[in-house]
């Protein structure tokens, strides 16, 4: 099928210059080679080790050669990483990274997906999947991988996730996913790494509370056990015997029996908490406390028990903080003034103390679970990809190593769902899962340059200091505009024209190279914040590009995304004078 020229275009301006491509029999573009030399890097092959001024080579989705003194193949495409660092990709201890938000937000809290909760004729005793109780759904039905949240984390250094389904208290079986890929069954690296579970009840059927939910997780585990020393009677000696159910709900929960499979128990509060561990503690549960937000009251029973732990990377804000006073000292001799008069300042003091109090309890979660000794990586069940470096950052300053940060996101989710072997650290005959960051990554100003994922290279531009947003200013979009951006070596120039109609931003932008011009979808004007996307389809492909930029008189600046392809900074200019 012949694809769109705009389509083809823009992969090729963003993608040719990175390597060299070959057709294919099926008209696909694949690389010519996917062997890369990464030169002059400070390589951290491990939490608390690094080796500086290293090489290290990726063949066939493969770590082939790590060292000062390696040799590069011939056939390697050599990328100066002088003074660059090169991490092991990250995993996402938990997540719902590829589900559609749709999907994700229909599973959340366990309503049945809408408004009405399913018509069942007993309540008191509802068809399984109704009741949330799926135990023995697989991911892969799920996953769809042009969802945008694979890009977002990737972009952020995240190479795999153990990603489970939404639902209600048995949701299905986690698998651990590649971030990169078109076919959801390729993108699985390993298969049924987690029996996800919660505290989560059904509406208006049983089991709806809590309570109801344990009971019937107890029920459950219980006829599992019944039923799977049936089979094996059976399969022994069948004579006299009726033949087994083969109830595949029951049949789920058999790895678990068999502590073959670790149940992942989302335990946000710490009730729910305490639940999960007395649930554990009843079967002797293989157990992973996951997406824990208030676990510092159970830190030292954690660490007795030797009961992994995934800390949730959804940070409460300071918001009196991060907001910060406007109005100038004019506006603080105001305020200031009216504390003198406030007759609850005492009471308001307090309340205020004891948030302060809350906020760093869980800012400082993670630093204690290090010194108590517990065993923890992290969840991103809860949190938005924008927040999780800063919620990172905000760990650290509160007491928490970088080398526990680092182990977080590598060796220990890689350790507990069994794929040290493949990932986690950096080493020769791993998958080539790799950061690469031009500082330290836990640095406030650091960026992420590179990531590989199975040897598939995905390059992102150096954020410039970007121009302040101010939602408050009034600017002129409407008229013309030159813009330009570099991707990776090609310069890509055009023209914007935008219509501003009340408010309402509409338009169209044109690609100088390929004289395509597309229209501006989902426009909005924040104060001086513009921000669009175009969508450009052909040959059974869409990508969405997004831009988001900041308006200053008659200049503008700001990032592209083009997806997988990478995000990347844009300036532009006003042609003329401004349409009022």
């Amino acid at each position: 099928m012949k694809k769109h020229p705009t389509l083809f275009g823009l992969i090729c301006l963003l993608v040719i210059p990175s390597f060299l491509w070959a057709q294919t029999n099926n008209d696909e573009l694949r690389p010519v080679t996917r062997t890369y030399a990464l030169t002059q890097a400070n390589i951290v092959t491990e939490p608390g080790k690094m080796i500086e001024g290293a090489t290290i080579v990726i063949k066939d989705g493969l770590i082939s050669a790590i060292g000062k003194n390696v040799k590069i193949p011939i056939d390697a495409q050599v990328l100066k990483a002088d003074s660059m660092y090169i991490y092991a990709g990250f995993i996402e201890g938990l997540s719902h990274t590829g589900i559609p938000k749709a999907e994700a937000q229909s599973g959340r809290g366990g309503r049945g997906g809408g408004p009405q909760a399913p018509q069942v004729k007993d309540p008191g005793s509802p068809p399984n999947d109704l009741a949330g109780i799926t135990p023995e759904k697989n991911l892969a039905a799920s996953l769809k991988p042009s969802d945008k949240s694979i890009a977002d984390m990737r972009k952020l250094g995240f190479t795999a996730a153990n990603v489970v389904p939404n639902g209600q208290m048995l949701p299905g079986q986690g698998a651990l996913v590649l971030l990169h890929g078109d076919n959801a069954d390729k993108m699985i690296l390993k298969d049924q790494t987690a029996f996800f579970s919660q505290l989560v009840g059904a509406r208006r059927m049983y089991p709806a509370t809590v309570i109801a939910v344990i009971a019937k997780w107890r029920e459950l585990y219980r006829q599992a056990e019944l039923a799977q020393a049936h089979e094996k009677a059976y399969k022994k000696s069948p004579g006299g015997m009726s033949r087994p159910s083969y109830d595949p709900v029951l049949q789920a929960f058999y790895p678990v029996i068999n502590k073959e499979q670790s149940v992942f128990m989302k335990a946000s509060d710490i009730k729910s908490a305490y639940r999960a561990l007395s649930l554990q503690k009843e079967f002797d549960l293989p157990m992973v406390i996951a997406e824990l937000k208030q676990g510092w009251h159970v830190a030292d029973e954690l660490s007795k028990r030797d009961i992994p732990v995934l800390l949730s990377m959804d940070l409460p804000e300071d918001k009196k903080g991060k907001g910060g006073k406007k109005g100038g000292k004019k506006g603080d001799a105001k305020k200031e003034e009216a504390k003198k008069e406030d007759p609850f300042k005492a009471e308001r003091e307090a309340l205020e103390k004891r948030k302060m109090k809350a906020l760093k309890e869980h800012w400082t979660q993670a630093g204690n679970m290090e010194k108590a000794g517990v065993i923890f990586g992290f969840s991103t069940l809860d949190v938005k990809s924008k927040d999780v470096k800063a919620n990172l950052r905000k760990m650290i300053e509160n007491g928490l190593s970088e080398d526990a940060a680092l182990a977080a996101l590598t060796t220990t989710p890689a350790k507990m769902l069994g794929v040290s072997d493949m990932l986690g650290t950096v080493a020769a005959g791993k998958i080539a899962n790799l950061v690469v960051t031009d500082q330290p990554y836990f640095e406030e100003k650091s960026n992420v340059r590179y990531v590989f994922v199975e040897g598939n290279k995905f390059e992102f531009e150096a954020k410039k200091p970007a121009k302040k947003s101010d939602h408050n200013a009034k600017v002129v979009v409407a008229g013309k505009w030159t813009y330009s951006f570099e991707a990776m070596g090609q310069n890509m120039d055009g023209i914007l024209e935008l219509v501003d109609n009340d408010g309402d931003i509409s338009g169209s932008i044109t690609n100088t190279a390929m004289g395509n011009k597309s229209t501006i979808e989902t426009a909005e004007l924040n104060g001086n914040e513009l921000s669009f996307s175009i969508k450009i389809d052909g040959g059974g492909q869409t990508v969405m590009i997004e831009y988001n930029l900041v308006i200053e008189g008659d200049n503008m600046e700001g990032t592209v995304s083009a997806g997988q392809f990478g995000t990347f900074d844009l300036e532009g200019e006003r042609i003329g004078t401004p349409n009022k």
